[in-house]
């Protein structure tokens, strides 16, 4: 799962003004909260190393809005090893509010305009805002032909962040003065996708948002006098906010400060629950819990629903667990658990190779052979139940499975994918928006059975066998009914309009010279694929 990647993570803190001071604010006191923004975002940088940023709120600094943004991972950006220069990036960027952002590029370049927040200046103070944005819209392609039907419109930046700029912009037009709720309710009529958002403006106002899906995570928590928001529990929790005071954001609300109060309201109306079920599998750290689950306790469910299918010889003392770094060691650990086996490190990763995913250079291959190193000590005559929590473009697994023969001298590797088949694009936020990518989408030919499929596909990647999870245990391990889940990428059936309109262009497009060009480009989305009809 090294060759998937999530979109982006979220922060947001706020010190409401008065006397009281949160024991939880830095050591220089409620006017320098923004300074617990670079320490949010490095607990959900899993979610993006792109790039990193915020921006503060000072009502006694000239500047009343001032973004910093840079390329790299939080440390890099924040100059957080060295503490003369991280000092005084906090100190110019103080202040009693901030948001932050941590992005991993699902669309658009790989350049500094495209990190966030994204700030718009105005001279009048409620149009003067920033904003940072987690997910995808499935209506992207029809929001901008949109604007740019107006001639006097020019979108400089090919991305969602810049839509949604645009459309709270339009809100905020004339002479009105309409109520951060009236905004978001507005925008939200107009959006289809996945949309958690956070916003700053030079009033001192501020908004955490999740679309009416909750496709992606959003939690908070207020103690006296501090609020703060980020993608991920864990983040908050490290912050020093006790369990009890964290939530998740349910579906369809935000949270606004305003005149130095917090108010939590409904901006939409929300027709069905799609929690993205990659998010407990793979995307989020493992000591998160998101809309009341575990994820350790989600992962460590799947591990035992692979146990339940397992039929493996594992009594003869030669057969091991081996899961691959890191998602997977919950799963492996309780299937080796159940199934009265070892579970032993077969493969250790380097967790100083760099970011890979998003370098310029060299193959997959190459980068999943610098970032594994199977231990011949462990896996030397062993037969190998290799636990990976999904297979998305195979390219990992096949290089894994190569180089455990190769240089671990493993007697069998039989591999244990701990989610279903991925077989369908997803347009809500993670990078695999074209069929031709997907390793399983080729395999499954009507006719054949499962154990045909699976066989195949065990071939094709080199291994003895190959088993995947059937689609109804992940609404058991996640313990959330499954019309509360977006399974979209494992059956096809997408929860919003959009999103099964892209899902037709992407069938239609399968195969073609254009969508396997897509496939390779980042850059590119389904819809951005012509048509090819014969």
């Amino acid at each position: 799962m090294s060759e998937l990647h999530h979109e982006c993570g979220l922060a947001a803190v706020y010190h409401l003004p008065g006397s009281e001071t949160s024991p939880l604010c830095p050591p220089q006191g409620a006017e320098h909260a923004a300074r617990l923004i670079p320490r949010i975002l490095l607990d959900v940088q899993n979610r993006g190393q792109l790039s990193a940023g915020m921006t503060s709120y000072d009502p006694g600094r000239e500047q009343l809005l001032d973004t910093y943004r840079g390329l790299g991972s939080v440390t890099e950006v924040f100059r957080l090893s060295h503490r003369g220069k991280a000092e005084s990036i906090l100190d110019r960027y103080s202040g009693r509010a901030a948001i932050g952002h941590v992005r991993y590029a699902t669309c658009g370049q790989d350049d500094l305009n495209y990190a966030q927040p994204f700030e718009r200046h105005h001279l009048q103070k409620h149009k003067w805002f920033s904003f940072a944005f987690n997910g995808q819209l499935a209506n992207y392609a029809e929001l901008r032909d949109k604007l740019l039907a107006d001639d006097e419109h020019h979108l400089s930046r090919d991305t969602d962040t810049e839509i949604i700029m645009h459309e709270i912009s339009r809100e905020l037009s004339g002479d009105r003065r309409p109520a951060l709720v009236e905004v978001m309710r507005n925008v939200a009529r107009r959006f289809d996708g996945a949309y958690c958002l956070v916003l700053l403006n030079a009033l001192g106002e501020m908004v955490i948002a999740r679309d009416p899906w909750g496709f992606r995570p959003l939690c908070y928590a207020i103690e006296g006098p501090l609020l703060a928001a980020a993608s991920e529990s864990v983040a908050l929790l490290n912050l020093g906010f006790s369990n009890e005071s964290i939530h998740s954001l349910e579906p369809g609300h935000m949270i606004s400060v305003s005149s130095g109060k917090i108010t939590i309201e409904k901006f939409a109306e929300s027709s069905r629950r799609a929690h993205c079920f990659f998010e407990w599998i793979y995307f989020a750290n493992v000591a998160s819990s998101m809309d009341d689950r575990s994820v350790y306790l989600a992962r460590k469910a799947l591990g035992e629903e692979l146990a339940r299918l397992e039929d493996v010889p594992a009594g003869d003392g030669d057969t091991i667990v081996v899961p691959v770094p890191d998602t997977s060691k919950c799963a492996a650990d309780a299937m080796a658990y159940h199934l009265g086996i070892p579970s032993a490190e077969g493969l250790i990763r380097n967790r100083y190779s760099g970011r890979t995913f998003i370098e310029g250079t060299g193959t997959r291959a190459n980068k999943a052979s610098a970032k594994y190193t199977p231990l011949r000590e462990v896996l030397e005559g062993k037969r190998v139940l290799l636990v990976e929590d999904s297979i998305v473009r195979s390219t990992t697994m096949r290089v894994l499975i190569s180089r455990m023969r190769k240089v671990g001298r493993a007697r069998e590797i039989h591999v244990r994918v701990a989610c279903p088949p991925i077989v369908a694009p997803c347009f809500y936020g993670i990078d695999m928006s074209t069929v031709s990518e997907l390793f399983a989408s080729r395999f499954m030919v009507p006719g054949k059975s499962q154990d045909e499929v699976f066989a195949e596909m065990a071939r094709d990647l080199g291994a003895d066998s190959l088993r995947y999870l059937p689609v109804n245990a992940i609404g058991r391990a996640i313990d959330r009914p499954a019309d509360e889940l977006c399974r979209a990428c494992i059956t096809g059936s997408y929860p919003t309009a959009h999103g099964e309109q892209l899902y037709k262009i992407a069938m239609t497009n399968a195969g073609s010279p254009a969508d396997c060009k897509s496939s390779e480009n980042r850059a590119s989305r389904t819809y951005e694929a012509p048509v090819v009809r014969s």
